[in-house]
C-alpha cells in the first residue's frame, strides 16, 4: 500500500472516529452536570425527569453548529470512502472532502466555544462526557483533513512530474 492510500485510510479512520464522537456529543444530554441533574443541547434532566430546554440564542447556535459539524463529517466520510475505493479519483471530490473536514472542525470550535462561554462561569456546574466528546472530535476532524490534504498533494506532485523525462 502506497503512502497516498495509507493517508486516505488514516483520514477515513480518523473521520469515522470524529463522526461517531460528534454524533454522540450532539445527541446526548450530558454536557453539564449539576447537583440537581444534567443537561445537554436539547434537554435538561432534573431528579430523573427530562424536559426540553426553552430556546436560548447561545444554546441554539451551539446546537446548530454541532448538527452541521456532525453532518459535514458524515458526508466527508462517505466521500472519503468513495475516493479510497475508486482508483480514478476526481480532484474535485478530494477537495470537497478536505473542505468538509476543515469546516466540520471550525463548526465544532464555534459550537464548543459558545457553549463554554455560556456555562463556564456558573457556580457548581461541571462539564461532562458529552461536552468532552465534542472537544475530542475536534482534533480528529482536523487531522483527517490534513491526511486527505497530504494525499491530494502527493497526487498533484505525481501528476506534475509525470511529464518530465527522469532517469533514476
Amino acid at each position: 500500500m502506497g503512502v497516498k492510500k495509507s493517508l486516505q485510510t488514516g483520514g477515513n479512520l480518523l473521520n469515522l472516529l470524529s463522526s461517531i464522537l460528534s454524533v454522540l456529543s450532539t445527541t446526548t444530554n450530558y454536557w453539564i452536570r449539576q447537583q440537581k441533574g444534567h443537561s445537554g443541547l436539547w434537554q435538561e434532566c432534573t431528579h430523573g425527569k427530562c424536559s426540553n430546554i426553552p430556546c436560548q440564542t447561545t444554546l441554539a447556535v451551539s446546537a446548530a453548529c454541532m448538527v452541521l459539524a456532525a453532518s459535514f463529517s458524515i458526508i466527508a466520510l462517505g466521500l472519503g470512502i468513495r475516493i479510497q475505493c475508486q482508483e480514478a479519483q476526481s480532484r474535485r471530490r478530494n477537495q470537497n472532502t478536505i473542505v468538509l473536514l476543515f469546516l466540520s472542525g471550525l463548526l465544532l470550535i464555534i459550537a464548543l466555544a459558545v457553549y463554554t462561554s455560556k456555562n463556564a462561569w456558573k457556580p457548581e456546574v461541571f462539564f461532562s462526557w458529552s461536552y468532552f466528546f465534542g472537544w475530542l472530535a475536534l482534533p480528529f476532524s482536523f487531522i483527517a483533513g490534513f491526511c486527505f490534504l497530504l494525499a491530494d498533494m502527493i497526487t498533484q506532485s505525481t501528476e506534475a512530474i509525470s511529464g518530465f523525462p527522469v532517469c533514476l
